[in-house]
């Protein structure tokens, strides 16, 4: 189990914060939207990540996630269990 913390926009996941970094996913638009981006793993065995050093501005990263949000698959929705 994981003590990180998942970050979801509109019920997809864009980023999360490991050890005090904020990590969002590196989509296309992301790449093209940072100026000289930094990628990171955000644990052993995981992809790349980018590395979000201004957190603290809202406009900016309200875009970047809608800018990522438009290239994310939609969520698989969960299979029910059959009523035995």
């Amino acid at each position: 189990m994981m003590g990180e913390y998942i970050l979801y926009y509109r019920g997809k996941v864009v980023g999360g914060i490991y050890d005090d970094r904020l990590l969002i996913k590196a989509t296309s638009s992301a790449r093209d939207f940072i100026q000289n981006p930094r990628y990171e793993l955000p644990y052993e065995g995981a992809k790349e990540m980018l590395l979000i050093e201004k957190s603290e501005d809202k406009q900016i990263l309200i875009k970047l996630f809608q800018l990522i949000y438009k290239e994310l698959p939609s969520p698989r929705k969960k299979k029910r269990k059959k009523d035995l």
